[in-house]
């Protein structure tokens, strides 16, 4: 988070672009996305909550959709995404009758009624924003009292090989600062969510070469869209000795994944002005 300045980390504009490009080659590339998805979805086993709204939110390709569905198996699951590229292979992937419902809306204004979803899942999709205190803003407004938020997102150890590499080269900015847990929580108490509980594991990933590495990188979308990074071309020299210093001993190189998993409870809902939005339950069925 850029808590000295009020000028965003991250080019929006770049953050879309990328994911858009990205949407038909994400599910080859998405292991951390499909492992955090599933610890998130293990880590929700042993609560209770009677949901009729689940959103997705940063749904993507839609993977955690249908496991959503069978977990909460009379709710209508509605994914949602800024990109309508990731949304469009959502919804190539559910049948006629699926309850499933998509939605292209910016996470720090979605477009839904005050107290009208039950549970809000959400799969790394903070590590694409800026700062989360406007989604936490959001989702305490729209979530109903006592339902369930439930993400992951990265911490400040991700990719830190990645960013100690680019350091013995220039001092630039290539890799973005993640968010400490303790943060994390301090924002959503500030939103007005209640009873935050998060947990950290590790994932170390091995690349046999810098081809891979970025290939993968490039799938998911997750190039450098800092505001900060250098404009123009990357001279090859730099970029050369980038990848003598990540592979400095010529077999691969390992990245570390910081994962941070959490959830809490929705509070009092907060009024927020003259807003149009529509009840997440009464979104109707579209026909294709």
């Amino acid at each position: 988070m850029n808590a000295s300045t009020d000028i965003p980390d991250l080019r929006r504009r770049d953050v879309r672009r990328r994911l858009d490009s990205a949407a038909s080659s994400f599910d080859t590339a998405d292991f951390v996305h499909g492992l955090t998805r599933d610890g998130l979805l293990e880590r929700l086993r042993p609560m209770t909550v009677d949901a009729a709204v689940v959103v997705d939110l940063g749904a993507a390709t839609g993977s955690a959709v249908p496991l959503l569905r069978r977990r909460f198996r009379h709710a209508r699951v509605i994914a949602v995404d800024s990109s309508e590229a990731m949304l469009h292979a959502a919804r190539s992937k559910r049948g006629l009758l699926s309850k499933q419902r998509e939605v292209q809306a910016d996470a720090a204004a979605l477009p839904f009624a005050n107290g009208s979803v039950d549970v809000f899942f959400s799969n790394l999709m903070l590590p694409w924003l800026d700062r989360p205190d406007a989604v936490f803003a959001e989702v305490a407004r729209v979530l109903r009292r006592d339902g369930l938020f439930a993400f992951a997102t990265l911490g400040p150890d991700s990719l830190v090989e990645i960013r100690e590499a680019w350091r013995t080269v220039d001092g630039g900015e290539h890799v973005r600062q993640f968010p400490d847990m303790h943060d994390v929580g301090d924002a959503l108490v500030r939103a007005g969510l209640r009873d935050p509980v998060l947990d950290v594991d590790r994932l170390t990933v091995n690349f046999q070469n810098s081809e891979a590495l970025f290939r993968d990188l490039s799938a998911v979308g997750a190039r450098n869209s800092l505001r900060q990074r250098q404009a123009g071309l990357m001279g090859r020299g730099r970029f050369r000795r980038f990848i003598d210093a990540l592979f400095a001993e010529g077999t691969g190189c390992s990245i570390t994944f910081e994962l941070v998993y959490g959830h809490c409870w929705g509070g009092e809902v907060r009024r927020t002005g003259a807003e149009i939005a529509v009840d997440a339950g009464k979104i109707p069925l579209r026909r294709q």
